[in-house]
């Protein structure tokens, strides 16, 4: 299947005929800038990628829409490394990453500076990104490469030629002059401007133009440089227009527990505006918002084993006054001191969910082309400037929920408490370096998913489905009734494990055959990653905080337990663009699997993997597709580009994971 394309609706035709789709001419550009390798996003994915290149004495060119780099641990306000406790206990993790950690650790003097319960890590955003940034200009002189760093820097359009990106024009902005320093607005107010060539009364414009640093030989198909995409919301997919998935997936042998039949295309993982707030000695007085009342009907605990305030700050507090003091056992009695600062991260709290066509972040391809964005020159970034209004007014909101709050929208009254010793961190110095203290940009959960080229066993094109990972148990009352037949048959077959010939010769029966103990193993494996399938899903109704909304039926019922699982090279091959690859959020995967690989550890893997394939690439004269495109007959050419990642510590596989044991389970 080429894209999940939804039907035209009548509010696309009433769009279709008030926007203007005239492609608009690009500007001369006022420079122009060469480099081995294009990183197009700054997030962990793509430090990494640039991590690796740098080492190897390559020239990156590195764009990112804020002004720092790291993503996650920075920009997105997501402070806390979520990791799983044996991949931890082993410290299996790529070499670039653990060097991450361990700078963090010599920096505070300890691990987790904030002390906080979920992760082992847990720090200020900002320093995220200037250990990063640190780690990036070590790297650069290290191996003698060279780094190109544009923040605040987004990509308006590329140029595309015998199936390769041949340049690439971006934006840069800065103040124009009189006019307040970055970060002074939230995201919601300029993002649109951002994109557009012109200078306005709020930004002065540099136009880049990107194109390779050496120029292919005479007779040679081989790439020149690679454009790596490391976006956010997978953005350059959209751009490009190569086949890609967004959304829920349909319910396949493949993605057995799907929350809908055909496909849900608007509704992806819930995204967050995360923020700090400090405790305090005294009472704080806190201005109710104007626009409070639109939004308290949504915030609550959740569950009532999670009604506890303490918890809810100590979850992922990144700052504590007491890292030495003793603590009790339970965190509900974790004390608080004044001073202690906390970065909020929470479902029913500063998550916000659209998932309707009225409100969606991501604008779907129909959305888009209906627009004019796919038009040349007319690119806006690809998502709804007014959905991030909401989510930015909904986190605010969800701050004064937790100070003075009273009522819970799932748990009822005499539930929440007010907690007014606390004030909300804002100012250019402050944990998120924005003066409306929020996070530059908000954590997203998901993007546009790449689909890979068609392979063996992937006639439709490369993808990681559900099956491929999960734990769970599929032999459950709700595959049978919910699966035609032959597509439960299909999923028995997909993890059968060793016993697959016994059933497939018929030797036992369905009903007879184990469920499968591992995730899939991949001979292009070249990363790993590990977490469980985590969701936060996407509201019913629109706007997402409609009174009485739910969450979409169905959607958690994927959620669980995930093998160690691995990354394969397929996955981040485009189909149509031979110089580009995808790392990220935006690797091919499904809407389920999607919520297990899109942590730290793994988005630092993939974007080790890109960078050393790019790097490979160039060295040998060859395409990506060619390391993987006589799979599964053996490629020499791939087992040597694995073997280069092992051998500089980068694993591209879990110790003790092979089809012939079960020890899997054991994976914690």
């Amino acid at each position: 299947m080429r894209r999940f394309l939804l039907p035209v609706t009548l509010n696309s035709l009433v769009l279709a005929l008030t926007t203007a789709v005239t492609a608009i001419v690009a500007p001369t550009p006022d420079r122009q800038e060469t480099c081995d390798i294009l990183v197009i996003g700054g997030g962990l994915a793509g430090a990494a990628t640039a991590y690796e290149a740098l080492v190897e004495g390559r020239t990156v060119c590195m764009t990112e829409i804020t002004d720092w780099v790291g993503g996650q641990i920075s920009s997105q306000g997501t402070s806390a490394l979520d990791e799983r406790p044996t991949q931890r206990e082993l410290l299996f993790f790529p070499k670039g990453y653990l060097e991450f950690r361990d700078r963090i650790k010599e920096h505070y003097g300890r691990l987790n500076p904030g002390g906080c319960w979920v992760s082992a890590t847990c720090f200020m955003p900002y320093d995220g990104h200037e250990i990063l940034f640190e780690m990036l200009q070590d790297a650069e002189k290290q191996g003698g490469g060279t780094l190109k760093w544009f923040p605040a820097t987004v990509v308006k359009d590329v140029e595309i030629a015998n199936r390769q990106i041949i340049s690439a024009t971006a934006i840069q902005h800065q103040p124009a002059p009189g006019t307040p320093p970055l970060n002074t607005e939230p995201l919601s107010q300029v993002i649109e401007e951002a994109y557009r060539y012109e200078d306005s009364p709020r930004f002065d414009k540099t136009i880049i133009q990107f194109v390779p640093a050496t120029e292919r030989a005479q007779g040679s198909q081989a790439p020149e440089w690679y454009v790596i995409e490391a976006t956010e919301t997978g953005e350059i997919l959209a751009l490009t227009d190569v086949p890609y998935q967004l959304g829920v997936d349909p319910r396949s042998s493949d993605n057995p527990t799907s929350s809908s039949i055909n496909g849900a295309a608007y509704c992806t993982q819930g995204f967050t505006y995360t923020f700090a707030m400090e405790a305090t000695a005294a009472p704080q007085e806190h201005q109710l918002p104007d626009f409070y009342q639109t939004y308290q009907p949504y915030y609550s605990y959740e569950l009532e084993r999670l009604a506890s305030f303490p918890l809810v700050f100590t979850y992922r507090q990144i700052y504590t006054t007491r890292p030495d003091e003793p603590r009790p056992g339970n965190v509900r009695d974790w004390p608080i001191y004044p001073g202690d600062i906390s970065m909020q991260n929470w479902t029913w709290g500063n998550d916000y969910r659209p998932g309707t066509l009225e409100d969606n972040l991501i604008f779907t391809r129909d959305q888009l082309q209906t627009m004019g964005q796919l038009e040349p020159g007319n690119w806006l970034g690809g998502l709804r400037a007014d959905t991030l209004r909401r989510g930015e007014e909904n986190a605010i909101g969800y701050f004064y929920w937790l100070v003075e709050g009273t009522t819970d929208s799932q748990l009822g009254d005499n539930v929440k408490k007010p907690h007014p010793n606390h004030r909300y961190l804002a100012g250019l110095d402050s944990p998120m370096g924005t003066v409306h203290g929020l996070s530059k940009f908000p954590y997203m959960r998901e993007a546009r998913r790449v689909i890979g080229r068609p392979s063996f066993g992937y006639p439709e094109g490369f993808t990681i489905g559900e099956v491929d990972m999960s734990r769970n148990d599929f032999s459950k009352e709700f595959y049978p009734k919910n699966l035609p037949p032959d597509e439960y048959e299909a999923v028995r077959l997909k993890v059968a494990g060793l016993e697959l010939p016994a059933l497939v010769t018929g030797l036992q029966t369905v009903k007879q055959t184990s469920l499968q103990g591992r995730a899939e193993l991949y001979p292009d494996s070249v990363g790993i990653g590990h977490y469980a399938i985590d969701f936060h899903p996407c509201m019913v109704k629109s706007p997402a905080e409609t009174p009485g909304n739910i969450e979409r039926p169905g959607e958690r019922l994927g959620q669980g337990a995930a093998y160690p699982f691995q990354i394969p090279l397929r996955a981040m091959i485009p189909q149509e663009i031979d110089n580009m690859l995808v790392v990220g959020k935006s690797i091919a995967t499904s809407h389920i699997a999607s919520a297990a690989y899109r942590v730290h550890s793994f988005e630092w893997s993939s974007g080790v993997a890109a960078g050393a394939t790019a790097i490979f690439a160039l060295e040998e004269g060859i395409a990506p597709y060619e390391l993987v495109d006589d799979l599964p007959r053996q490629e020499p050419q791939l087992e040597r580009l694995q073997q280069r990642l092992v051998k500089s510590d980068n694993p591209i596989a879990f110790p003790g994971t092979s089809i012939f044991n079960r020890s899997w389970q054991n994976w914690q």
